[in-house]
C-alpha cells in the first residue's frame, strides 16, 4: 500500500502508576531522520524509541515527543546526609552552650536544614518502562500509519490520473506523427515540382528522402518506452514497501523520453503536446516527493 511521509499520531495511557504520553510526526525527507523529546531521565529509551520507529517507517523526517509523569512515588527513596546532620548538631550545641542559650537541638530544628535531605529516586525497571512506553507508542504509531496511508491513497488517485492523461497525450502524439511525415513528402514533392516545372523527377529520391526525414522525427521507440514506463508505475503503486524512490528514478526517465520527443518534433502541434506531458510529468514528480 502506497504511503504518504507525512503523518501525526498520538497515544496516551497510565499503565504501572505511569501517565505516558507519546506523540509522532513526520514530514518529507530524502532518508530517514528521528528527533527525540523525552522527560527528563527517560532518555535511556531514546535507541529503543528509534530502533522501533526505524523497524516500521523507511524514510521521512520523524519527530517524537515522550513524557512520563509518575503517579505513585513509591519508587522515592529519602537520604539523610549523616555527616552534615552531624556537623550542625555540634554547631548549635556549641552555640547552646557558649551563649548559655535554654533550647537544646530539636528534630524538628534540625529538619529546616534542608541539604542535610537528599531525594532519590529509585533506580527504573527499564525493561518495564520500555514495556509501557511501547504499548502506547504503538497506540500512536497505528493512527500515524493509518493516516499515512489515507494520504497514500489520495496520492495514487491524483498520480494515476495525470498518467492516464500523459497516455492520451501520448496517443495523440502518435497519432500526428504519421501526418507530419505525409505533409513533408507533400511538400517536397510540391517543391520539386516547381523547380522542374514538370513531373519528371526521380520518384525513389523522394521517397529516400521521405524515409530519412520520417527516420529523424520517428518517436515510436520514445512512446513505447513512455508505455513501458507508465506500466512499471502502476506496478509500484500497487505493490507493498516503500516505493518512492523507485517511482523518482522513473519519472526522471519518463521526463527524458518527453525530452527527447521534444527535440524530434518539426510539428508545432506535438511540441504544444509535449509541454502538456512535461507539465504533468513534473506534477507527477512534485506527488511523489511526498511518497515513502
Amino acid at each position: 500500500m502506497l504511503r504518504s511521509m507525512t503523518g501525526y499520531g498520538r497515544g496516551e495511557a497510565t499503565i504501572n502508576g505511569r501517565r505516558i504520553l507519546f506523540e509522532i510526526k513526520s514530514v518529507n525527507h530524502k532518508f530517514f531522520e528521528f528527533n527525540s523529546r523525552i522527560t527528563r531521565g527517560y532518555l535511556f529509551l531514546e535507541d529503543k524509541l528509534k530502533a522501533y520507529v526505524q523497524d516500521k517507517i523507511s524514510r521521512g523526517k520523524v519527530d517524537v515527543f515522550l513524557q512520563i509523569e509518575t503517579l505513585e512515588e513509591t519508587d522515592v527513596q529519602v537520604v539523610v546526609n549523616h555527616s552534615l546532620a552531624s556537623a550542625y548538631v555540634d554547631a548549635l550545641r556549641e552555640l547552646k552552650d557558649r551563649y548559655q542559650l535554654p533550647d537544646d537541638v530539636t528534630l524538628a530544628l534540625l529538619s529546616k536544614y534542608s541539604d542535610v535531605f537528599s531525594v532519590h529516586k529509585a533506580p527504573e525497571d527499564e525493561d518495564a518502562v520500555w514495556e509501557a512506553v511501547r504499548q502506547v507508542a504503538d497506540m500512536a504509531i497505528d493512527s500515524f500509519l493509518k493516516m499515512r496511508e489515507a494520504e497514500g491513497a489520495r496520492l495514487k488517485e491524483d498520480i494515476l490520473e495525470k498518467a492516464g492523461e500523459i497516455i492520451g497525450l501520448v496517443d495523440q502524439v502518435e497519432q500526428v506523427t504519421p501526418e507530419t511525415v505525409e505533409a513533408y513528402r507533400e511538400r517536397l514533392r510540391t517543391k520539386i515540382e516547381e523547380l522542374l516545372q514538370d513531373n519528371r523527377f526521380d520518384e525513389q529520391r523522394v521517397l529516400t528522402e521521405v524515409a530519412i526525414f520520417a527516420d529523424k522525427v520517428a518517436v515510436d521507440e520514445e512512446t513505447v518506452r513512455l508505455r513501458s514506463h507508465f506500466q512499471q508505475l502502476q506496478k509500484l503503486l500497487d505493490s507493498e514497501g516503500p516505493v518512492g524512490r523507485k517511482i523518482d528514478f522513473l519519472v526522471q526517465e519518463m521526463n527524458r523520453e518527453a525530452n527527447t520527443i521534444g527535440s524530434k518534433s518539426v510539428n508545432s502541434k506535438i511540441a504544444y503536446l509535449v509541454v502538456d506531458i512535461k507539465a504533468l510529468i513534473e506534477k507527477i514528480r512534485e506527488q511523489v516527493q511526498n511518497v515513502e
